[in-house]
């Protein structure tokens, strides 16, 4: 079972890949203003953000899921505004934090 921190890391490196072909991603059916993509997330899905995290592009990258689990979007916000819907999927599943082991010697 992978931990939360590595999940999202990978799935966060993978949703940038998608995005960063193109920083400045031209408005089609998967992108529009962030408020947009959050009112048609929220009414369809019933998702709100679980989890955000910023890439050294510049761009915002979250993690939304619905009240029930049922359902999860990532969305990556660029600088200029635009926001993209890069996955999305069933069955999310939040898991309990641990906290990472130490390497080496400690502070």
């Amino acid at each position: 079972m992978l931990r939360w921190g590595l999940a999202l890391l990978f799935v966060s490196a993978f949703a940038l890949s998608a995005a960063a072909d193109d920083a400045s991603a031209s408005v089609d059916r998967n992108c529009s203003t962030r408020a947009n993509v959050l009112k048609q997330l929220s009414s369809k899905y019933s998702e709100s953000p679980a989890a955000i995290g910023l890439a050294k592009n510049g761009g915002v990258v979250e993690v939304l899921t619905s009240t029930e689990g049922g359902t999860w979007t990532i969305i990556v916000t660029m600088p200029d505004g635009t926001s993209c819907m890069v996955a999305a999927g069933q069955d999310w599943e939040t898991l309990p934090k641990i906290a990472a082991k130490a390497k080496g010697p400690g502070i």
